[in-house]
């Protein structure tokens, strides 16, 4: 295996993608996605693990956290995590190309990176907010629907439900109104497809705390035994998201809050 080579910026591209799928505590040398990628790169597995330790020690996200990552970013990492996040609509889809290259395939279902897993054979959904009309919608929907799952655990940040099929990425921000931010992962949560239709048009939504909040229209079915075991025995409780995740974007959630209880005043 070759050792001790300069980075590429197309490599970094790829390193990146990865990157936004693992959450800090996975960037790790046995990680099975880090491996399977540092194996098609032709590159150590702790070389790859150690340059998305230095993207950590650019990532605001973290620093939000107080988590610092790696001081050894070069100049090279600088300007590529500049370019990818001021222009993530191109950036992400590219890099997306990029990755299920590196592994192959680039078209049908491609992979997608499960942490527990590493790369696997892509299980393509079917829900309303992940459709796309051509190649590029479609990789940058893979790029977002990983990085935002993974980002929260796998996991429903509501229930906690671990079923990936049945989780969808949402959209904070909705993606035919907010261009700059589709495929930004702090515009994502991760939400069972029951909770996903009721956050997309309002009738759940988060508070400054990240807290559940549900509308006076969803409350007015209550004590209807569904509303009550899917919403109500969640109110008040806050999202559910590894310790080392980045957060949801607050701006975002506060349009989203301003904009359902409008809607459901």
């Amino acid at each position: 295996m070759a050792t001790g080579k300069r980075w590429t910026r197309e490599e970094l591209l790829i390193a990146l993608n990865l990157y936004h799928k693992l959450t800090f505590g996975q960037m790790h040398h046995r990680q099975p996605a880090i491996l399977a990628l540092a194996e098609r790169m032709g590159r150590g597995a702790s070389s790859l693990a150690m340059k998305l330790c230095n993207f950590a020690s650019l990532d605001p996200a973290l620093r939000m956290r107080g988590i610092k990552g790696l001081s050894g970013a070069s100049a090279l990492d600088r300007t590529v995590w500049i370019e990818f996040h001021e222009n993530l609509s191109e950036a992400a889809p590219a890099s997306e190309q990029a990755f299920q290259m590196l592994f192959g395939t680039d078209d049908g279902d491609g992979v997608e990176v499960i942490p527990k897993k590493g790369v696997s054979p892509r299980r393509r959904p079917c829900g309303s907010t992940e459709r796309w009309s051509n190649a590029k919608q479609r990789r940058g929907q893979d790029y977002f629907r990983d990085a935002v799952l993974n980002n929260f655990g796998g996991c429903c940040g509501v229930t906690g439900l671990a079923i990936r099929e049945l989780l969808i990425a949402s959209h904070i921000l909705p993606w035919g109104k907010w261009e700059a931010e589709r495929l930004n992962v702090r515009n994502g949560l991760a939400l069972s497809r029951l909770h996903d239709a009721a956050f997309d048009v309002g009738l759940i939504t988060f508070d400054s705390s990240l807290r559940l909040e549900l509308s006076k229209q969803l409350k007015s079915h209550l004590p209807q035994r569904t509303v009550a075991d899917c919403f109500a025995t969640y109110e008040g409780a806050p999202l559910r998201l590894p310790d080392d995740a980045a957060l949801p974007d607050e701006k975002f959630l506060a349009v989203h809050r301003t904009k359902s209880f409008e809607k459901w005043k």
